[in-house]
C-alpha cells in the first residue's frame, strides 16, 4: 500500500485527512473519537475568549434530491472556557501522540493578545497553530476573523506577531470573501507563515421560508449572514488553492479545505497543490467513519497509478493550470453521438438549439429517430455531453486542426507587431 503520511511544514500525520476547525472538533471526546476512526489530524475548534452562541445555528441547501449540497453555519468560535479546551488538548495529545493536533486561534488584532494565547496553547503540546483569519460572521463584526483576513496588512502583521512567540509551525487560514486570495496569501507568507489553509466559509444566506418569511436559519425571527461550505463550494476552493499553488511568491505548503467529501475530492486538491486536506461538512453529514473509505480509496488510487508515496502526487496538475490568454485558440474538439446508446430524450438537441450553437440535427433512419452533430458548426462547448443523462451516449473527441497552435497572448503580440 502507498505511504499516505504527510509533513505539512513540519506537522506530521499518518494520513492527509484532517478534521477542520468546526463543530466536529469542539471537544476532546470528539477529537479522540475521530482519531479512533482513522483521521490523521484535527484542527481544534477555534480558541479565544469564549463567546455565547445562538440557537438555531445551521441550515442546509439541498438540490435535486441531494441532501446538504451546501451547508450554512452561524455558529462562532468555542463557547467553552479556554482552560477546559487546553486540558482536553493535552489529554488527547498524550493519548494519540502520532496524530496531528493543531490549535485554531482567534483574538483581537493586538500583539500582546497573540503572544499570550500562543504561549498557553503551545504549553499543552499542540503540533501547530492555525490563525483563523476567515470566519465571516459574528467575530468579523468585532474586528476579528475575515475582518482581519480581508486586509493584507493585518494578515501580515498578525502573522508576524504570532511568529515572534511561536515555537510550532504557523498556518494562516484565509478567507475566500475577497477579490484575490493570492494577495492575502502573499501577505501571510511575508509575515512568516509556515503554511496556509483555504478556504474558510463564504458569506451566505441559506434561504427564506416562504410561509413565515423568516430567514433560514433564524433566531427569534431575525437572521444574519453565515458561512457557506459543503460540496457546493468545492470548485471555488479548488480554484483558490490552484491560484496560490502556482504563485511563485507563495512558496509555502497548502492545507486544502472546501467541499471535500470523498477521496476523489482530496486527490483533486492534492493534485492542485495541497499537501493535505481538511474536512468538515461531510463528517457532519455522515459521521467520522467516512475517513475509512477516504483512506482506502486514496490508497487504491495511488497503487493503480504506481505511486508509492502521497507526496509524489502533490502539485502534479499545477503546471496545467494557467490563464485564459495562454490557451490554444486553434485546439478543436467536437461532440460525437452514439445512437446505439442514445435513449432519444433529446435533451442535447434542446440545449444546443435553445442555448448553444444549433449544431445537432434530428433525423429518422428506417423509422428510428436519431441525432447527428454537424461538426463544422460544433464549437466543442461540452453542453450536450453535460446535460445528457446516459453515460457514453455523447463523447467529446479531438479533431486535428490544419492551423498551428496559437494562444490569445501570442495573437496579440503578432497583431501588435503588424500595427507598428
Amino acid at each position: 500500500m502507498a505511504d499516505l503520511r504527510i509533513d505539512l511544514a513540519g506537522i506530521k500525520s499518518p494520513n492527509p485527512f484532517w478534521l477542520a476547525s468546526a463543530p466536529p472538533t469542539n471537544s476532546g471526546y470528539q477529537v479522540q473519537r475521530a482519531f479512533e476512526a482513522g483521521w490523521g489530524g484535527a484542527v481544534w475548534k477555534t480558541l479565544g475568549e469564549p463567546i455565547l452562541n445562538v440557537s438555531s445555528r445551521f441550515a442546509a441547501v439541498s438540490y435535486n434530491g441531494q441532501r446538504v449540497a451546501g451547508f450554512n453555519n452561524i455558529e462562532l468560535i468555542t463557547d467553552r472556557p479556554l482552560e477546559v479546551n487546553l486540558k482536553e488538548i493535552y489529554e488527547t495529545k498524550k493519548r494519540f501522540p502520532d496524530h496531528a493536533i493543531i490549535a485554531s486561534l482567534m483574538v483581537e488584532p493586538k500583539q500582546e493578545k497573540w503572544h499570550e494565547i500562543v504561549k498557553r496553547v503551545e504549553d499543552v503540546g499542540v503540533d501547530g497553530l492555525e490563525l483563523n483569519f476567515g470566519c465571516p460572521h459574528g467575530m468579523a463584526e468585532r474586528g476579528m476573523g475575515s475582518a482581519s483576513g480581508q486586509v493584507p496588512e493585518l494578515v501580515e502583521k498578525q502573522t508576524y506577531w504570532v511568529k515572534e512567540a511561536a515555537r510550532t509551525p504557523v498556518i494562516v487560514k484565509l478567507t475566500p470573501n475577497i477579490t484575490d486570495i493570492t494577495v492575502t496569501a502573499e501577505a501571510a507568507t511575508r509575515g512568516g507563515a509556515d503554511a496556509i489553509s483555504m478556504i474558510n466559509t463564504i458569506n451566505s444566506l441559506a434561504g427564506v421560508d416562504l410561509d413565515t418569511w423568516n430567514t433560514v436559519p433564524h433566531v427569534a425571527g431575525k437572521g444574519a449572514h453565515g458561512g457557506y461550505c459543503g460540496p457546493a463550494v468545492k470548485p471555488i476552493a479548488l480554484n483558490m488553492v490552484a491560484e496560490c499553488a502556482r504563485n511563485p511568491l507563495i512558496n509555502v505548503p497548502i492545507s486544502g479545505i472546501g467541499g471535500i467529501s470523498n477521496w476523489q475530492d482530496a486527490a483533486e486538491f492534492i493534485l492542485m497543490g495541497a499537501t493535505g486536506v481538511q474536512v468538515c461538512t461531510a463528517a457532519m453529514h455522515h459521521g467520522f467513519s467516512i475517513v475509512e473509505d477516504m483512506i482506502d480509496g486514496l490508497n487504491n488510487y495511488l497503487d493503480d497509478k504506481g505511486i508509492a508515496s502521497l507526496k509524489d502526487l502533490v502539485g502534479r496538475s499545477v503546471s496545467r493550470y494557467s490563464d485564459w490568454g495562454n490557451l490554444d485558440l486553434n485546439y478543436k474538439i467536437v461532440a460525437e453521438i452514439n445512437n446505439d446508446v442514445c435513449i432519444n430524450c433529446n435533451k442535447c438537441h434542446i440545449a444546443c438549439e435553445d442555448t448553444s450553437h444549433q449544431c445537432i440535427d434530428l433525423y429518422t433512419e428506417n423509422g428510428v429517430p436519431k441525432l447527428k452533430v454537424r461538426e463544422e458548426d460544433c464549437v466543442g462547448c461540452n453542453l450536450c455531453s453535460i446535460v445528457c443523462p446516459v453515460d457514453g451516449a455523447i463523447t467529446m473527441v479531438e479533431r486535428k486542426s490544419a492551423i498551428a497552435p496559437m494562444t490569445w497572448n501570442e495573437r496579440q503580440l503578432i497583431m501588435s507587431s503588424l500595427s507598428k
